[in-house]
């Protein structure tokens, strides 16, 4: 699948503004400032196509993004959760919408958990694990920024990573990456085209 082709759809407050709910779609949530929307960018090879910013807590939408020009499949970045700097009535109001769509989005095939490797598991991913659970679908775990380990720093995060999550390997993969470096690009659309081409129609 060519991930290039990925192009701005729609930003959508709410589960009810959303595009229609059919064809298969791939959302991307994490904390604020876990490098969600780089990850996107690194993916597609288009610095511009996700709204990056230091600032957490700048994605406040619902945004899509449709591949080949059309809009049967999708990408999502899901506005970051764990934000220290907005009001509480707004972080609340955010967090219900990201539930709502999580638990009632049908085109929904897979979530793409995007955590810092130097802070895995907080409450709000642990939060995002159950939320998946709950509706019985699969999570890949993004390791971002692993260029800021050593090697045998990010191996051992990794693998503490997999050990606590154990029990849940059968819904949850895990992988190191980094933007910045480009690292771990292949592992990602290898897991993307799987849930991507789910249900398609055979050509």
């Amino acid at each position: 699948m060519n991930y290039q082709t990925a192009n701005f759809m729609i930003s959508a407050p709410t589960l009810a503004q959303c595009p229609p709910d059919f064809g298969s779609e791939v959302a991307f949530a994490g904390r604020s400032n876990a490098g969600k929307s780089s990850s996107i960018n690194t993916l597609t090879q288009n610095s511009r196509l996700a709204r990056t910013s230091k600032t957490p807590g700048r994605t406040q939408l619902i945004n899509f993004f449709g591949l080949h020009n059309g809009t049967d499949q999708k990408l999502v970045d899901l506005p970051g959760y764990g934000y220290a700097k907005v009001p509480e009535k707004v972080k609340l109001e955010w967090q219900r919408h990201l539930s709502e769509y999580l638990l009632n989005r049908q085109a929904l095939r897979g979530i793409v958990l995007v955590m810092d490797i130097r802070h895995p598991l907080t409450e709000f991913d642990q939060m995002m694990l159950e939320w998946a659970d709950k509706v019985d679908k699969p999570v890949h775990i993004l390791l971002t920024k692993s260029d800021k380990l050593k090697k045998g720093a990010a191996k051992k995060a990794l693998l503490e990573v997999k050990q606590a999550l154990h029990e849940w390997e059968d819904l949850v993969s895990v992988q190191q990456f980094s933007a910045l470096k480009r690292e771990g690009i292949p592992e990602l659309r290898k897991k993307l085209d799987e849930w991507l081409q789910l249900e398609q129609p055979e050509a």
